[in-house]
């Protein structure tokens, strides 16, 4: 034989060759399609669960105010590792766990031939090869089993994770499931529960026990196996330390810490705002508030010890208002959220209360805005009737004659109500509602005199706004306690700023409590009729303060007074802002600044309705027509504008000027009368003025 082979031989060669390949081909073919078929039965990936997490409410600066568990009861926030994660726990995490963590795909094949080799060599698993990536797709898909099927699945998920999600929320993702024990999930959930405070700063003893505790969760509760927990810290410690991320001095300082063995409860900080806000933003996971934490935290403490200083059933609520935004920088609705007794989950600064005599000052700035008094004229605190009603002091006495500047700073009530009357109580009611303010009169009530002394309702952030609003020189801004991206308020009209002015100037001149300084504060008391509600609210350049003491149920309180009750909490209220307080708005060109001798007449003494100056011999002048609290119905069928008003006046020394509003609309000629332009639908206010300075006043309804 020539030693070559038969041509018939090759051929059947090659043909076995052919049927084997082909063999191959097509279990290749099946095994890939049976593992294409596989992996499509998974599904999607359940990346809309896995990132539901606690809806957590926080501060202007982020800081956690309150969080809500889920609805299974664990507790899972939000977690943003590169702004609020230690780098020194990221740092031991990614050593311990995941040191190729951004340079593979979800896969590390190095670690799985490393965990491979271990279990051969050791005949035990040392490690499971797995990445941060693949971990979470396990969190994502619990499974309890520990197969080669197991793996294979987190594999194929990992894989999908890297292709779907960019590495920084892959991380931030793991940082949120990750296990910490019983229904704590997530880094920042541990963290605060377990040390009290966010993850953004992190001893190395709390990094290293933080990665440890994920590995077995349920064994190395500190609240159940506080040992435990601690042995296993010691191990990561081991770890870097071999690793050479930690040095051993530092771990063995790390070493010496004590475990914690209790849980600290989850912060709830501004409840009451927590809950209207979680009510508003339905279904949002972060909500972020206008609150400052720390004011808050510090508001809340002196709510809750001064409550319980003025005896049971006693509550408090305090309202802090940026003067220039109107942002509510913290709310006390009560003294005590879980306080049953107090009926602490009641908002009392959202509550209607009689207001007593805070509504004082807007009586004086009206005046002051229509020129008919000012802070240096006198007034009379003398027994006085209006109709049916006759007036009292708190104390009641009678001052006699006082300047009207003291008459606030007292809180003198005949005057208050002798001003209102000439103001109107209608005039001050749709001033007030202008400015933003819910007033409520008890049913079928029109506003009266008594709305002066707390005839009315209203709430404690309302009078926050309206108080703020005197510190922005007459111009109110609806408050917002919700930090959205746009902002759409616009400012509310309460007084002009001449009189805005002086009644805050007259304010920071009022008496302080024992525990306040003078001259710092403007600020204001009032007592409700039946000792029912204390109140104080004051002012500085910078920020409102309103301070309600009472019963929310209503009931009196014998002694319960503003001034001794409520006073010395705003004080101390501002005490704890940390910050002096800021001065006043400087006055506005416009205001008069003038001792009483040196005043116009007219504004040397203050004259009720009806009450005409006279000047010399001659008379003052009397406004004829329109009569004082008329309603006049002005024709507007020349294009919707209002017809002209006419105006007659008798008496009085030529030239005669007429002001509508304090705005001047013309001298009256020879015949004692003029046309003049209502300023549109509402109350309006006629002044005339004669050469002397003798002057008479109406308000009047137009529409």
């Amino acid at each position: 034989m020539d030693g070559r082979a038969k041509p018939g031989h090759d051929a059947r060669k090659n043909r076995s060759i052919l049927r084997i390949a082909a063999c191959a081909t097509v279990a290749l073919l099946v095994i890939v399609g049976a593992f294409t078929g596989w992996v499509a039965s998974l599904g999607p990936l359940p990346l809309a669960q896995a990132k539901q997490v606690s809806t957590t409410v926080v501060d202007r600066n982020g800081k956690l105010l309150r969080a809500y568990a889920m609805a299974d009861g664990r507790w899972r926030l939000p977690v943003d590792a590169k702004s609020a994660i230690d780098p020194t726990y990221l740092r031991l995490l990614f050593a311990y766990e995941d040191k190729r963590f951004y340079d593979h795909g979800g896969v590390d094949p190095l670690a799985l031939a490393r965990a491979a080799f271990q279990l051969v060599t050791t005949g035990h698993i040392v490690s499971g090869g797995s990445t941060i990536t693949m971990q979470l797709a396990r969190l994502m898909e619990p499974r309890h089993e520990r197969s080669i099927y197991a793996k294979l699945r987190q594999m194929v998920r990992a894989l999908e994770l890297e292709h779907e999600l960019p590495k920084d929320q892959i991380l931030d993702l793991y940082l949120a499931l990750a296990p910490f024990g019983g229904n704590l999930e997530g880094v920042r959930a541990a963290s605060i529960a377990y040390f009290g405070k966010e993850p953004k700063r992190l001893s190395l003893a709390e990094a290293a026990l933080l990665v440890a505790l994920p590995q077995s969760p349920e064994r190395r509760r500190l609240d159940r196996n506080p040992e435990a927990a601690h042995a296993a810290r010691d191990r990561v410690l081991d770890r870097m330390v071999e690793d050479g991320t930690v040095s051993k001095q530092d771990a063995d300082q790390a070493k010496a810490v004590p475990v914690a063995r209790m849980r600290k409860q989850i912060p709830i900080l501004a409840p009451h705002s927590a809950d209207q806000a979680v009510a508003t933003m339905k279904g949002a996971p972060v909500i972020r508030l206008t609150l400052d934490a720390g004011l808050q935290k510090n508001l809340e403490a002196l709510a809750r010890d001064r409550a319980i200083a003025q005896g049971p059933n006693i509550s408090v609520a305090i309202i802090a208002v940026d003067n220039e935004t109107g942002d509510v920088l913290a709310r006390v609705g009560s003294s005590d959220y879980f306080d049953e007794r107090r009926t602490g989950q009641v908002d009392m600064t959202r509550a209607v209360r009689s207001p007593g005599s805070t509504l004082k000052p807007f009586i004086y700035g009206l005046a002051f805005e229509d020129g008919f008094v000012h802070p240096d004229s006198l007034i009379e605190d003398r027994p006085i009737r209006f109709g049916s009603y006759a007036p009292e002091n708190f104390d009641m006495t009678f001052q006699g004659t006082v300047p009207v500047r003291k008459a606030l700073q007292l809180s003198l009530n005949v005057p208050a109500i002798a001003l209102l009357d000439r103001v109107g109580a209608s005039r001050l009611s749709s001033r007030l509602k202008q400015a933003g303010t819910s007033l409520v009169l008890p049913k079928d009530e029109a506003p009266g005199l008594a709305m002066g002394l707390g005839g009315v309702g209203v709430t404690l952030q309302d009078l926050a706004q309206l108080y703020a609003g005197l510190a922005r020189l007459g111009a109110t801004k609806p408050l917002r306690e919700i930090a959205l991206a746009k902002d759409d308020r616009e400012p509310m009209r309460l007084m002009d700023q001449a009189a805005a002015w002086q009644v805050g100037n007259v304010l920071l001149g009022t008496p302080p409590p024992e525990n306040g300084v003078h001259n710092r504060i403007a600020f204001k008391t009032g007592t409700s009729y039946g000792y029912r509600d204390a109140w104080s609210v004051g002012f500085d350049g910078r920020i409102t303060i309103g301070v309600w003491v009472g019963r929310p149920d209503g009931a009196p309180v014998p002694g319960l007074v503003g001034r001794t009750a409520a006073a010395p909490i705003l004080f101390d209220a501002f005490a704890r802002t940390g910050r002096i307080p800021a001065p006043l708005p400087k006055p506005p060109r416009s205001v008069l600044t003038a001792s009483n001798a040196k005043l116009p007449a007219p504004l040397k003494r203050f004259r009720p309705l009806g009450e005409l100056v006279r000047s010399g011999s001659d008379l003052a002048p009397h406004i004829q027509f329109p009569l004082n609290g008329s309603r006049i119905d002005v024709d507007r069928s020349d294009g919707g504008r209002y017809a002209a008003m006419p105006v007659k006046v008798a008496g009085g020394v030529l030239p005669l000027t007429v002001l509508v509003n304090g705005i001047s609309a013309g001298d009256i000629d020879s015949r004692r009368q003029r046309l003049i332009e209502p300023p549109g639908p509402g109350f309006a206010r006629v002044t005339v003025i004669d050469a002397t300075g003798a002057a008479d006043t109406v308000v009047v309804r137009v529409q």
